[in-house]
């Protein structure tokens, strides 16, 4: 196995991918209101900010910040993958490696994690998190897409209703936006 390494800022803020092992499954939707009671309860524990967060069927981006001098979002992601295995039934199959291992067919091991370096790579992400159900062809506008940060970020003033309301939104933005 590669000498895999994360990059760790306390206090850092970094934009996630988390995607479940069977990409043709819709669980995370389905099960919407289990995965946000996982989220709930690790951040009663261990607290971060959302900063931006979109559920598609099959994977989900965010946009974390953690608190000063913490860099523990691996053990974060950790607590949530497991309190929403928990709490579905056991309906998936399982290879050998994992039986073996007493894990679960739901996630990726992994997740891809990115450090946001700057104001621009921020907005890039933040941008790339909520426009993403109209990439994947979901919805046609961002604002249709309901498992989104988006709608609170309206309320805030960060976005207009109308952002991302068809064809291409201005800018790069991705995860690998600029890099």
């Amino acid at each position: 196995m590669p000498d895999y390494r994360r990059n760790r800022v306390p206090g850092g803020t970094y934009f996630f991918t988390v995607n479940l092992l069977d990409r043709r499954r819709r669980l995370l939707i389905e099960h919407i209101e289990v995965l946000r009671a996982a989220v709930r309860n690790v951040r009663d524990h261990q607290p971060f900010r959302i900063d931006a967060w979109v559920v598609l069927p099959d994977h989900l981006h965010c946009l974390w910040t953690l608190p000063p001098g913490d860099t523990d979002y691996s053990g974060r992601w950790r607590a949530i993958k497991k309190a929403f295995s928990k709490a579905l039934p056991e309906t998936e199959s399982l290879s050998e490696v994992r039986r073996a291992r007493h894990e679960r067919g739901i996630w990726q091991r992994r997740f891809w994690e990115h450090t946001i370096r700057d104001e621009r790579d921020y907005a890039a992400h933040m941008d790339y998190v909520h426009f993403n159900p109209v990439r994947h062809g979901w919805v046609t506008r961002v604002a249709d897409w309901p498992y989104s940060s988006f709608h609170r970020l309206v309320r805030a003033g960060v976005y207009p209703g109308d952002w991302g309301g068809g064809g291409e939104v201005e800018g790069m933005f991705g995860e690998r936006g600029g890099e």
